[in-house]
Parts: C-alpha cells; sequence; structure tokens
C-alpha cells in the first residue's frame, strides 16, 4: 500500500513538472516581444559608463531587477488566487501598451530621426570626458532609470506569463511564473553583460601583436565584434519592436473574439491558394496580429500622449 502510495506521488508530480516544463515554454513564446525589447532596451540604457564600469552598472541593474520580481511576482499570483477576473483585463492593458510603445518608437524614429539619439550620445561623451561630472551620481542615475524600465517591462512579462497559465493548477502557476522571472532575469542580464562588452573584446583581441595563424585569426573575429556591436544593438531594436506588435497584437486580438475569427477566416481562405496557400495560412495570423497591433498603437499614441501632457509628464 506504501509503495502505491509512493509510486502515485512520483506520478503526480512528474505530471506537474511535465506540465510546469510544457506551460513555462509557451510562456516563453508568449513574452519573447517584450524580452527582444527588453534586451536592447537594457543594453542601451547601460551604455555610457566608462569601460571598467560596465560590469559593476549590469550588476547593479540586474540585483534591481530581481527585486522588481519579488514584488510583481507574488502580487501577480495574489490576483489569480483572488481575483482572477482580473487577468484578461491586465493582458489586454499589457498588449495596448506594447502596441503603444512599439508605435511610438517607429514615430520617433522617422519624425526626430536622430537628433535626440546625437544629443543625447554627445551628452554621455562630454559628462565621461569632464573630470568635473560626478561619474558615480551619473552611474546612479542610469540605473534607477534602467530599474524603472525593468519594473514596467517586467510586469508585461510576468502579466503575459500568468495569463498563459490562467487555467493551471496553483502549483503550476507558481512553478511557471516564478521559474520563468528567475530564467528571464539571469538570460536577460547575462547577456546584456555579453553586448556592452562586446566592443571591449573585439578592441583587445584586434590589437593582438604577432604573425602567426591563431593571432591573426583573433584580429580578424576582433575586427568583426567592432563591426558586430552596433549591428547587433540596431538588430536587437528592430526585432523587439517587430515582436512587440506580434504579442501585443496577438493578445488584443485573443481578447476581442470578433476579430479573431475573422482572422481564422482570412487564414483559412488563404490555404486553398495554389502553391503559397499552405504557407500563408501560418504566416497570416501573426502578420494580421501585427498590423492590428501596428494600427491599435497609432490610435493609442496620441491619446497616451495627450495624457501625459496633461498630467506634465513625458514618457
Amino acid at each position: 500500500m506504501a509503495g502505491s502510495s509512493l509510486l502515485a506521488l512520483l506520478d503526480d508530480i512528474t505530471t506537474v513538472l511535465d506540465d510546469v516544463a510544457t506551460m513555462t515554454k509557451v510562456a516563453a513564446k508568449k513574452t519573447a516581444g517584450v524580452l527582444g525589447d527588453d534586451l536592447a532596451l537594457n543594453a542601451e540604457q547601460v551604455t555610457g559608463v566608462r569601460a571598467e564600469r560596465e560590469l559593476p552598472v549590469v550588476w547593479a541593474v540586474a540585483k534591481g531587477s530581481f527585486k522588481n520580481k519579488l514584488i510583481l511576482v507574488p502580487a501577480a499570483l495574489l490576483i489569480s488566487a483572488f481575483a482572477p477576473w482580473l487577468i484578461t483585463p491586465m493582458l489586454m492593458i499589457g498588449g495596448a501598451f506594447l502596441c503603444y510603445e512599439g508605435f511610438e518608437k517607429i514615430y520617433h524614429m522617422f519624425v526626430h530621426k536622430s537628433e535626440e539619439a546625437d544629443a543625447e550620445h554627445a551628452a554621455r561623451t562630454q559628462a565621461i570626458a569632464d573630470p568635473e561630472v560626478d561619474m558615480v551620481e551619473f552611474e546612479k542615475n542610469k540605473i534607477r532609470g534602467a530599474i524603472r524600465t525593468d519594473f514596467i517591462l517586467s510586469a508585461e512579462i510576468i502579466v503575459i506569463a500568468l495569463g498563459t497559465v490562467a487555467e493551471s493548477t496553483m502549483a503550476v502557476r507558481i512553478s511557471v511564473v516564478a521559474g520563468l522571472a528567475l530564467l528571464i532575469t539571469v538570460g536577460v542580464y547575462g547577456l546584456v553583460a555579453g553586448i556592452v562588452k562586446m566592443d571591449d573584446a573585439g578592441l583587445y583581441l584586434s590589437q593582438r601583436s604577432g604573425d602567426g595563424l591563431v593571432t591573426q585569426a583573433k584580429r580578424v573575429f576582433g575586427r568583426f565584434l567592432l563591426r558586430a556591436a552596433p549591428l547587433l544593438m540596431k538588430t536587437l531594436s528592430i526585432v523587439g519592436t517587430a515582436a512587440m506588435f506580434m504579442v501585443g497584437g496577438g493578445i488584443l486580438v485573443h481578447g476581442m473574439g470578433g476579430v479573431e475569427e475573422a482572422i481564422h477566416h482570412v487564414a483559412h481562405a488563404a490555404h486553398s491558394l495554389p502553391g503559397i496557400g499552405a504557407v500563408l495560412s501560418v504566416l497570416l495570423p501573426t502578420l494580421l496580429s501585427a498590423l492590428f497591433g501596428i494600427i491599435a498603437g497609432a490610435i493609442l499614441m496620441p491619446i497616451v500622449s495627450g495624457v501625459l501632457k496633461l498630467f506634465g509628464k513625458s514618457h
């Protein structure tokens, strides 16, 4: 009897672990848009400090991110336990915010072009070069700004992950949300540390002296890293923005049954097209969700900007 009880317990544990693994994969896919933007934003936030201080700044922001998760994860789980009806509205708000953020980035890219970026870069360069500038306070301001950004993005990630496991047992919800929050924090800031030191590594390797084959290969790889670092940042920003529309638009579409049904009808109709029908039927739901996200962002941006101006704040 005791043996059969133990086997039943082990079977239950295995089932829970299997559910956790499956739901974690699903939640990770749904939060991909925010993760891409989180990675790009945090890498951008910690640039501008002296090279020897980059890793300490990343570590300080990572510690702040862990503290953010310690607040957000229990709060989200309490909501799922005592007010589960709030999850869908929170998801819709999170999806709408993603679309707004994505469209605002595109708007500033085309309207303000590189003026703001050039001004910010000049200010950073001047701050680093000026011995009169208090770099400790400069770093603290950057760290505080990065932690605030992390709090917003972490809240979006946790809400999306919670929506994925809303119908699961509490044990699965706790395991998936807490586990994903931990993995995301370690993964994102580990990658951020690698990205911000990528150009330093490239410079170090490109300056190796010697005529040996290995040394020459190091110099070539170092020059590659130096060229790739800024391209990687731009790529992360573009991919992150596109994914924000896909994820945010997908959340909004899912919450609006009529729109989701119409998209499925269009995808089903496209399947009958000769040649490319099968591919189109797979791609159309994502593309149309992204298009819906762009439209939603275009509608929301003037509204949100107007509210911010009304209260005398900027984004």
